[in-house]
């Protein structure tokens, strides 16, 4: 079970899209839970208050959970801005699998300047409340299993010191080849 956590724009989705397959290529069964796609299809109607922050990542928890209890690399790529909520998607979690918990760091000015979406625009402007790193707080892991600081390595390079903590953290066999 990964947890990539970060702000909009970090580079959570870019670096579970890289990890993803080298897992495959190692005999797992991968199952990815994108924040944007879990809001789509899981948590449509959940606004942005800390509440339905809250539930979305709570539910994401039991997702994953449920399909780690199966065997299955669960990849999450959630902004997940709470460090008591990411705790109990944590525990959940742990249950069935290891947790291993991702800080994707980067500012939020770096973040902006990457946002093809303009969102972060939007919320300096004004128009769009409760937008975490701007009108919302984001609580950064105090003790991640790996901190990756995407404005100072681009995302291949991401991708492989994921791999590379999650050999030392003896998650997966370490010398395979990817």
């Amino acid at each position: 079970m990964l947890w990539l956590t970060g702000l909009s724009g970090s580079g959570k989705t870019s670096i579970s899209y890289l990890v993803g397959p080298q897992l495959e290529q190692r005999g797992h069964l991968v199952e990815y839970l994108d924040g944007d796609v879990v809001r789509t299809h899981l948590a449509k109607g959940l606004g942005f208050s800390r509440e339905d922050r809250d539930t979305n990542i709570e539910r994401i928890g039991w997702v994953a959970a449920r399909l780690a209890r199966h065997g299955a690399a669960v990849i999450v790529s959630a902004i997940s801005p709470y460090a008591d909520t990411r705790a109990r998607a944590r525990a959940a979690v742990e249950e069935f699998s290891p947790f291993v918990e991702v800080h994707i760091d980067a500012s939020v000015e770096e973040c902006a300047r990457r946002d093809v979406k303009g969102l972060y625009a939007k919320a300096f402007a004004g128009e769009i409340k409760e937008f975490t790193g701007v009108s919302d707080p984001y609580e950064a892991p105090e003790h991640p299993e790996l901190v990756v600081n995407t404005e100072a390595i681009p995302p291949e390079a991401s991708a492989r010191r994921v791999i590379a903590r999650l050999e030392e953290l003896a998650v997966i066999p370490a010398g395979v080849e990817a």
